[in-house]
């Protein structure tokens, strides 16, 4: 299987360990995965603000760039939700003499892009990714991974799998952090209310740890938690799932033989069942 990385714009600016983790656990899996240099922008924002005009160039751009590979995995539901869901409406807008054949690369490379939670769950099979993390964490469902990509409960069912890790009920997960993309910056009173709320049910859960698919709406609640005074951390799913030790600074609980054995540098936990070469 070829398996190209999809970082986003967002992740390649401010969170590129979020793009290491992704290789790093799939290598642990026994799969290598290809980093097209040509990529570019998804288009999301262009198309959110109404630009569709100046989203279409970056569809096709990216149909182009990743149509060699069988699947395109990337940390950001969000962008994965532009690229599978609007790419396709996108590509029909042109009318222009190569219209067809962009329409076609667009519904052809469409289906094959997922979201990293998503591919390890429904394309991999994989719960348990040999993952040891002691700490306690609350899962926000970003809006596009649980309205559009309708992700549901993968995210969950692999955090359960993490030795060591204590999952925490976050109060109102349902609710919006009010983040948004553009939507933060034309209604920012809005976005700041809202993810002050989210913000206190984050604290409120008791976790020592938010971890959700999206690091644009874990930047927005981890800004405001900063504010609120909270030692609260945040983290995408990916860089929880690549972990294999306690975080810096943290309480660390005990758990199982099988954990504890992975803070001994001389007996190592074992290596999970489908593991391959290291990262």
């Amino acid at each position: 299987m070829r398996i190209a990385l999809f970082i986003t714009c967002f992740n390649d600016t401010l969170f590129p360990e979020t793009g290491k983790s992704v290789v790093r656990l799939l290598r642990r899996l026994g799969h290598e995965v290809a980093f097209p240099y040509a990529q570019t922008c998804c288009g999301r924002m262009h198309f959110d603000a109404g630009h569709r005009r100046e989203a279409l160039p970056l569809a096709r751009a990216f149909a182009s760039t990743f149509a060699p590979y069988d699947v395109v995995v990337t940390p950001s539901a969000s962008c994965a939700a532009m690229a599978r869901n609007r790419h396709p409406l996108l590509a029909r807008d042109a009318d222009d003499k190569r219209a067809d054949v962009h329409r076609a690369r667009a519904d052809a490379v469409a289906p094959r892009v997922f979201e990293f939670g998503e591919f390890l769950v429904d394309v991999l099979g994989v719960e348990d990714v040999g993952a040891f993390f002691p700490h306690t964490v609350a899962y926000q469902p970003t809006c596009h991974s649980a309205r559009v990509l309708g992700v549901g409960d993968r995210p969950l069912r692999l955090l359960r799998k993490v030795r060591g890790l204590r999952l925490a009920e976050l109060p109102h997960a349902d609710e919006c952090c009010g983040f948004g993309g553009t939507f933060a910056l034309d209604n920012a009173e809005t976005s700041t209310a809202m993810g002050a709320d989210k913000a206190a049910a984050v604290t409120a859960s008791g976790a020592q740890v938010l971890c959700a698919a999206d690091n644009s709406c874990l930047a927005h609640i981890g800004g405001l938690l900063s504010r609120q005074g909270s030692r609260v951390r945040t983290m995408h799913l990916a860089d929880i799932l690549a972990a294999t030790a306690p975080l810096p600074g943290l309480t660390a609980y005990p758990s199982d033989d099988l954990a504890r054995a992975s803070l001994d540098p001389v007996h190592p936990a074992p290596a999970h069942p489908r593991a391959g070469a290291a990262g």
